[in-house]
């Protein structure tokens, strides 16, 4: 294996602009990536503790740690060597402007995605999923979600920009749909006498295998376009205390990593990690937990999308 003893220009943290060293590409839709991630600095909509707007950073920092590892345990492929992957950086918006910041992100998303390339956005708070969903359903037409977070995000309170309001809006626009969709790791509130997404709830999935719960997920979607949301928060604090919304008695990483792994074969269309705020992050482990998430995401689409052959 060929590691970073092996490449005299290359050390851990010298020169590690782009998420897990890839190239920053501030064109992409002139190239041929398969992949663009993209950076939403944005925390406008949070009702809790501000700071994700410094996350993806972070995580691009976090991602060092994983960039070394060309053949990622469990997987038996070198991911750089099938998908094609850059950095388009971050998202340039009129600060302050919520309206402004979200039509640039569905206006930017949707050419990368005429462009047939995908998508995995690091956040920035969860309200920025829903331009993402806009420009993904011009693109794949109605899908369905798959949401892991502690908060259902269907609450109808709330301004136009709340982070806790765009699985409310989204079905209503028809974007997603919530027959197909399901909601893993929610332990907060909500009405589930009128609640239109399949839960697992925290405590459930916490008794249950991963396998188990891939079974669930893989009935409730089916065959549908899937977009795949990952709020750090459904993770417990133990595990990601970088956050603006901590809810105790969530997920761990393992557990959660061995859930995307079993998405292998699904339809994924899109792909977000959100709400890292490293203030209230302790030795960057809520920033590599979001790495690594996206690391694992990107690997499931390499194999759903006839990348390995």
């Amino acid at each position: 294996m060929t590691t970073i003893a092996d490449k005299p220009d290359y050390s851990l943290y010298s020169n590690a602009f782009g998420y897990l060293r890839q190239p920053l590409d501030f064109k992409p839709l002139e190239g041929d990536a398969d992949v663009v991630v993209l950076g939403l600095p944005f925390d406008m909509a949070t009702t809790g503790r501000s700071g994700g707007r410094m996350g993806p950073g972070a995580i691009r920092n976090a991602s060092v740690n994983l960039a070394w590892e060309e053949t990622r345990w469990p997987y038996q492929f070198k991911l750089s060597e099938h998908v094609k992957i850059v950095d388009a950086g971050d998202l340039v918006y009129n600060c302050g402007d919520s309206a402004d910041f979200t039509q640039r992100v569905e206006d930017f998303a949707t050419k990368i995605l005429e462009a047939d390339k995908a998508m995995l956005s690091f956040g920035g708070d969860h309200f920025v999923t829903l331009p993402l969903l806009r420009a993904h359903y011009k693109k794949h037409g109605k899908m369905a979600l798959l949401h892991f977070d502690a908060h259902t995000d269907t609450y109808s309170q709330g301004s136009k920009y709340d982070h806790g309001t765009m699985f409310y809006h989204a079905p209503i626009e028809g974007l997603i749909a919530a027959e197909n969709s399901i909601q893993v790791g929610i332990r907060t509130e909500f009405d589930t006498a009128n609640h239109l997404f399949k839960v697992i709830d925290a405590a459930t999935a916490n008794d249950l295998t991963a396998d188990e719960i891939v079974a669930q997920i893989r009935e409730r979607v089916g065959d549908m376009p899937l977009y795949v949301t990952f709020d750090i928060d459904c993770l417990d604090p133990a595990f990601a205390p970088g956050t603006g919304t901590p809810v105790c008695g969530g997920l761990t990483s393992d557990k959660a990593m061995k859930i995307i792994r079993g998405l292998k074969g699904m339809k994924i269309v899109g792909m977000d990690v959100v709400e890292v705020a490293p203030a209230y992050d302790s030795a960057e482990i809520t920033a590599l937990a979001g790495a690594t998430l996206g690391l694992e995401m990107l690997h499931v689409w390499a194999e759903s999308n006839g990348k390995i052959k």
